[in-house]
């Protein structure tokens, strides 16, 4: 017993600051449960998306921000040697400002969560939907980079020679910043790109493009490059400047509208009208068109068949390419079925004298 009256005697100041220490966990975790249990009981009455999401992504960072903070509080008002102290207070101090910037990232995902639960990108007329969210993605992507850039600087300059290095750094700023923007050219093009493309809005999230050749829709855009799912599930990753560079095709760009076009080749003999009837029927019984235009002409008369031309409109590029196949396929057996001496054939005549019958050439 007196030999553990002389260990505390002698390292009092210790057990003191390891108790201290262990309490102000204890209750920056007690504070956390309490602030979470508040959350789930607003959940009942008003408001669940928000407090879900804020659970979802602050549960983590608040369990370690409020034990860190707590810690720190207690280890200002120690009364410990300052030698002591110092490095425990230094790694507390990094650890907070760290924290502090992880809880910032993870208000960036609730505000996300909170536009998209307003906003629904998932209906047929999402235009508008489409516009904010690129907007907020870019812009999202920007503030977590100032985030961690300012994170890290306060982090830095928290040690006294990385300070005196960076006053020392100000007077040479200048060609400093003339070497990195030759060195960084192409990356710097590509965030003026994306800010222009943020903004200026050709493309968005979901729109519908064709490029190189490639059907697909846009599936993310980050800060240097788009992704672009292809029909086939393939992806398409182009850099962000091709879009300013370079032409390419949007099909959603003002609306999600679009015409649909089948062509058909058929015999001169076929009747015209008995085939127009039958694509009236076929579009009045398909939920697939929108009851906007339908036309069907001859757009040209080569000299062995007639060119067809079956015009609809359907909601989206989607819609459009499933009407146009469900058209062709209802046509051509329409003609199989009713006219199929007027599918395309090629016509010769003999000119001269007769041919022998069969029997006299054997």
């Amino acid at each position: 017993m007196e030999y553990l009256e002389q260990l505390f005697s002698r390292y009092h100041d210790f057990f003191i600051g390891v108790a201290t220490f262990v309490v102000a966990v204890i209750l920056g975790l007690v504070v956390k449960l309490i602030l979470f249990k508040l959350l789930r009981l607003y959940n009942r009455h008003d408001n669940p998306v928000l407090v879900k999401s804020l659970t979802a992504h602050l549960s983590k960072p608040i369990a370690l921000f409020l034990p860190l903070l707590f810690v720190s509080i207690t280890l200002a008002t120690a009364e410990n040697e300052e030698e002591v102290l110092r490095p425990l207070r230094r790694l507390i101090e990094i650890m907070n400002i760290l924290t502090f910037a992880w809880i910032l990232i993870e208000l960036t995902n609730v505000a996300r969560d909170m536009v998209r639960h307003k906003y629904a990108i998932d209906k047929p007329d999402n235009y508008r939907e489409r516009k904010l969210f690129t907007q907020l993605q870019f812009l999202r992507k920007l503030t977590i980079i100032l985030i961690v850039f300012v994170a890290v600087s306060l982090v830095l300059l928290s040690f006294e020679p990385v300070r005196k290095l960076g006053t020392g750094l100000l007077t040479s700023a200048g060609v400093a910043g003339i070497v990195i923007g030759f060195a960084a050219q192409r990356s710097i093009a590509n965030l003026l790109a994306g800010l222009q493309l943020a903004f200026t809005q050709p493309i968005r999230l979901d729109d519908v493009l064709v490029v190189e050749g490639e059907f697909g829709r846009v599936e993310e855009i980050t800060m240097t490059y788009v992704v672009l799912r292809i029909w086939d599930n393939r992806r398409l990753i182009l850099p962000l400047n091709y879009f300013i560079d370079k032409p390419f095709q949007n099909w959603t760009r003002t609306s999600s509208d679009i015409l649909a076009t089948v062509y058909l080749y058929t015999d001169y003999s076929l009747p015209i009208d008995a085939v127009r009837q039958e694509f009236d029927r076929i579009l009045a019984n398909t939920p697939l068109w929108d009851k906007n235009v339908k036309v069907l002409q001859v757009t040209d008369s080569k000299e062995k068949t007639l060119e067809l031309r079956a015009l609809m409109s359907a909601n989206s590029s989607a819609v459009a390419w499933d009407l146009r196949c469900l058209v062709r396929e209802k046509l051509i057996h329409f003609i199989q079925q009713n006219y199929p001496e007027s599918l395309p054939k090629t016509r010769s005549e003999f000119v001269g004298n007769k041919l022998p019958a069969i029997a006299e050439l054997s």
